[in-house]
Parts: C-alpha cells; sequence; structure tokens
C-alpha cells in the first residue's frame, strides 16, 4: 500500500510561512508521475477538506488561492506545499494524499498560526 509522511507543520505568526513536505513511498515511478496529489487539512469539528492539488495544472481552494503554491518533484517522488500568508484560520492538522484520497493518511503534520 502507498504510504504518504507529511512534515514541515510548526508554530508560525499571522503572516509568516511555513513550507510542508510529503514523502511518498511504493508508488512506481510512472505511476507516480501520472498521479494527481492534494494537500488536505483537518480542524477540530470541521470535515477534512482538499485546499491544493497538482497534476496536469494546479488548483487551490478560495480560502488558500494567492497564499499558498503546490509543487511535485517527479524525481523525489515527493510533493510540498509552500504556505504564505499564514493566517489564524489556517490552524489545522495538515494531511497530504492522492486525489481522490485513499485509506493512507498517515498522521499528518500540525500547523498552527497565533500571535
Amino acid at each position: 500500500q502507498v504510504q504518504f509522511v507529511a512534515s514541515g507543520g510548526g508554530l508560525a505568526q499571522p503572516g509568516g510561512s511555513l513550507r510542508l513536505s510529503c514523502i511518498t513511498s511504493r508508488f512506481i515511478t510512472s505511476v507516480f508521475n501520472a498521479q494527481e496529489f492534494g494537500w488536505y487539512r483537518e480542524t477540530p469539528g470541521k470535515q477534512r477538506e482538499l485546499v491544493a492539488r497538482i497534476g496536469r495544472s494546479t488548483d487551490y481552494a478560495d480560502s488558500v488561492k494567492g497564499r499558498f503554491t503546490i509543487t511535485k518533484d517527479n524525481a523525489r517522488k515527493r510533493f510540498y506545499l509552500q504556505m504564505n500568508g499564514l493566517k489564524p484560520e489556517d490552524t489545522a492538522v495538515y494531511y497530504c494524499n492522492k486525489v481522490p484520497a485513499c485509506d493512507s493518511w498517515g498522521q499528518g503534520t500540525q500547523v498552527t498560526v497565533s500571535s
């Protein structure tokens, strides 16, 4: 089964930046290169939401558009989320997965935006 390990979260001040990384494993190279991936986030009491996706193109939730950038490194089988202009409402546990997602969620990485 494919696996995803998200890292790079932490505490940031409003307006600050963080870069999340997702290390994937058990992907055949050709499958990874063709696969669409995404970053999801979850807060208590709210449904997990897809905030950024990358395949042939990229797409973003309205709440992060213009602030977050998703990129993909096919050679290393990793993908990333650059988060700039962070807001307190970005506080969440962030997960990486395929789009559509599979059951292999991993532990996620906590992002806290607070002064």
